[in-house]
Formats: C-alpha cells, sequence, structure tokens
C-alpha cells in the first residue's frame, strides 16, 4: 500500500470567476442613472439604438453574471464602438467623420451633459472584454445578438424614419437606401449579420475558453 494517497489536482475547464459585488453595483447604477438621462435627453425612442440596447444588456449580464448576455453584446458593441471612437477621433482631429453617426454628439442644441453619457462607447468595449475573460464566451452570443437585431431594425425602419436609426433607412457608407423597406433591412441585417457579428464571434472563440457551465453540458 502506498504510503500516502496522490491527491487529485483540480483541472480547469475555464472561467470560473465572476463578476465582483462592487461592479455590478456599479452597473446597475450606471444603468439607472444613464437610462433617466438619456429618456429626459432624447426620449424612448432613443433606446432603439443598438448601442443602447448594448448598455442595457450588458449592464443586465453584469448584474447576473449571464455569459451568454456579456457575450451578445460583445458580439454587437466591441467593433461598432470601436469605430465609433474612431470616427469621433477624426472629427476632433481632422474635422471631419470617417463614416459618421457621431454628428450629435457635436450638435450644441444637446445639453452637454446628455452628450458626454455617450462616451460610454470608448468604455464598453474594455469592460465587455474584461467581463468575458472572467465569465468566459459563450458561443450561443452570435445567435441571440442576430435574433435581437431583426426586429430592431424592423422597429427602427418604421418607429423613427426620419433619424435613420441603426442605418435601417439609408447606409452609412454611401448614404442611400437599397430598394424598398424589406430589401434595404434585409441588406442590413445581413451586413451586420456576416460582416460584424460572425468575424467577432470567430475572434472570441479563439481567445476566450466556453464558461464553465457550458463545458459541463458538452
Amino acid at each position: 500500500m502506498a504510503p500516502f494517497a496522490a491527491k487529485k489536482m483540480p483541472t480547469s475547464t475555464g472561467p470560473r470567476q465572476k463578476i465582483p459585488d462592487w461592479f455590478r453595483w456599479l452597473a446597475l447604477l450606471w444603468l439607472i442613472a444613464w437610462f433617466a438621462a438619456y429618456w429626459r435627453a432624447w426620449g424612448p425612442a432613443n433606446f432603439l439604438h443598438l448601442c443602447d440596447i448594448a448598455v442595457i444588456l450588458t449592464c443586465i449580464g453584469l448584474w447576473t453574471n449571464s455569459a451568454l448576455l456579456v457575450s451578445s453584446q460583445a458580439d454587437s458593441s466591441v467593433l461598432i464602438d470601436i469605430v465609433w471612437t474612431l470616427d469621433v477621433a477624426a472629427r476632433l482631429l481632422f474635422g471631419r467623420h470617417l463614416i459618421g453617426g457621431t454628428e450629435y454628439l457635436f450638435d450644441g442644441s444637446t445639453p452637454l451633459w446628455a452628450r458626454l453619457l455617450s462616451l460610454f462607447h470608448i468604455v464598453l468595449p474594455f469592460v465587455l472584454l474584461w467581463s468575458l475573460g472572467r465569465l468566459g464566451y459563450d458561443r450561443r452570443g452570435w445567435k441571440l445578438q442576430s435574433a435581437i437585431l431583426l426586429p430592431v431594425l424592423i422597429a427602427s425602419r418604421f418607429v423613427t424614419p426620419d433619424q435613420n436609426l441603426n442605418f435601417a433607412v439609408k447606409d452609412p457608407f454611401l448614404h442611400r437606401s437599397y430598394g424598398p423597406a424589406p430589401a434595404h433591412l434585409a441588406i442590413t441585417f445581413l451586413f451586420l449579420v456576416f460582416v460584424v457579428y460572425l468575424p467577432t464571434h470567430l475572434l472570441f472563440m479563439r481567445l476566450f475558453p466556453s464558461p464553465t457551465h457550458s463545458r459541463k453540458r458538452q
């Protein structure tokens, strides 16, 4: 009989960390304050913006430690927010926008405090990537975000057509509409799903392990 039994070393199956409680509370308080301020400044229809939906779902995901919600919004927001930041930087440095969509940030008719709240676009990618490092990347996030996208695009087209929310009326590059509403919405949907979300999804699959609970089901 062996003099002592060999200890079985625990094996790592992915992230076991959760979002710290202090950060969960911070996310919840930010969501409450930001939501109230945005409602006052922009009105309820503004929450059809995919970037604003991302703030809401990310904060809920952080509060509930939901890798699925955080992953879906990482697919949606990381690349888009980087482009948003570059567009603002181009306007500040060179006096012109790269593709547009951030003109409102320089519109003096909107209160400065409301415009400054939009700087969450700069911070959100870091929060999402840090959260994926703790929770893991849920491979279902791409499908969930694609499912969220479709009704949001349709609503954007018919609720606020004059504002071109989520480019549901005109594209951000050539500033044109591609045929009747169904055709333009389909093109916009496919572009976002396969040109923006899918490459991000594939990259995150390589960078982050699956959540622990997902691995146990496999």
